[in-house]
């Protein structure tokens, strides 16, 4: 009877949890659906996740995110193995696990936008040309090449996203974090802004970089109400 009582409940702890990641797969979905309309990503390129406890929903390798379906997104818990589903995780998912572990994020984002892989591709960061530089925690840093997927490239992003919410990967793209999705995504959008102004201001001329003071200066204001 103690073994029956056993294999009860923990098929009751797998409907929990497979009721808590239902709602994260489905905005995985939806946000993976406005990463394509956008232009953020190509084909089966980009990767979204999201944190919930001990457990994280990522985006399958593989599948082109305007085409993603719940039932498709796997759930790992923090060690990469896989608790539900049957596709395969995205390979970036070193990356994102290892974002989990050293920071306080609930979603990571991944794109492969053009004007931030443009800056990725040629800069060792993005400078601050525009105040809204300060709402993804300042200069933007660009991680050193390293094969997708592997440890190098996830303790660079590490390195680079350190006391930001994003970070440019050279000669790949750009990867982003926040407390939600929802949070993540939008600092996606900032980010791919903020690198299409700096691109085509280079078009012009030579694009004016705000000072700390200047800053510092946007920071009271906006703390000054």
């Amino acid at each position: 009877m103690d073994e029956q009582v056993n294999e009860q409940t923990d098929e009751q702890v797998d409907g929990r949890m497979d009721g808590r990641m239902d709602e994260l797969r489905r905005e995985l979905c939806e946000y993976g659906r406005r990463a394509a309309d956008l232009g953020l990503v190509v084909g089966t390129s980009g990767n979204l996740s999201a944190r919930k406890g001990d457990l994280v929903v990522v985006t399958p390798s593989g599948v082109a995110l305007d085409r993603l379906r719940p039932e498709d997104c796997p759930v790992l818990d923090l060690t990469g193995r896989v608790v539900d589903g049957g596709t395969r995780p995205s390979s970036e998912t070193p990356t994102h696990l290892a974002l989990y572990e050293a920071t306080s994020a609930r979603a990571v984002v991944h794109t492969h936008s053009v004007f931030a892989t443009v800056v990725a591709s040629t800069m060792t960061e993005l400078p601050p040309i525009h105040y809204n530089t300060l709402l993804l925690g300042g200069t933007v840093r660009v991680a050193p090449y390293a094969t997708y997927g592997t440890p190098e490239l996830a303790r660079g992003v590490l390195a680079a996203i350190e006391g930001r919410k994003a970070a440019l990967m050279a000669s790949h793209g750009a990867v982003t974090i926040g407390n939600g999705l929802e949070q993540a995504f939008e600092a996606t959008r900032l980010l791919e802004w903020l690198c299409e102004v700096y691109v085509r201001a280079l078009g012009v001329g030579r694009p004016a970089v705000l000072t700390e003071d200047q800053l510092t200066a946007v920071i009271e204001r906006a703390l000054a109400g």
